[in-house]
């Protein structure tokens, strides 16, 4: 089967792909696995509390991958779980995880909000819209 590559698709992967190696070489130069990254990200967006569901959704990461990092933070003193409403799990950091993600989450949350303010207003709804239509297309909705 012979598979068409439009020069779109080309550059839309490549830049895809850019993206996604410069958020893990920020996780490998601050010495976090791309999991941690993502956990201590989720709970800078959405705050103490959240859910780990809820980083999985986000992030698109899986339920294992999330459990196996949460644990792991858990056990070296980043954060703690209390019980929420059924099998649901409150994540919460820790003293030492909240220096964590103001040391390394935060200055990249900085960073792209500066990326956005730059583009301006226009500029940067037009690329959400884009990309949400191109999702909508990619999935099928």
């Amino acid at each position: 089967m012979e598979v068409i590559w439009g020069a779109e698709l080309k550059k839309y992967n490549r830049l895809y792909r850019e993206m996604d190696e410069f958020y893990h070489n920020i996780a490998v130069k601050t010495g976090l696995s791309d999991s941690v990254f993502w956990i201590l990200y989720a709970i800078c967006e959405y705050g103490d509390g959240c859910l780990q569901r809820d980083i999985c959704a986000a992030f698109c990461v899986s339920k294992q991958t999330i459990h196996s990092a949460i644990h792991r933070m858990e056990k070296d003193g980043y954060l703690y779980l209390t019980e929420g409403r059924g099998r649901d799990k409150h994540i919460y950091l820790t003293e030492e995880g909240q220096r964590l993600m103001e040391e390394n989450i935060v200055p990249v949350v900085r960073r792209e909000n500066e990326a956005l303010a730059k583009m301006g207003k226009e500029d940067s709804k037009e690329l959400l819209r884009l990309t949400e239509r191109y999702m909508q297309f990619l999935l099928g909705r």
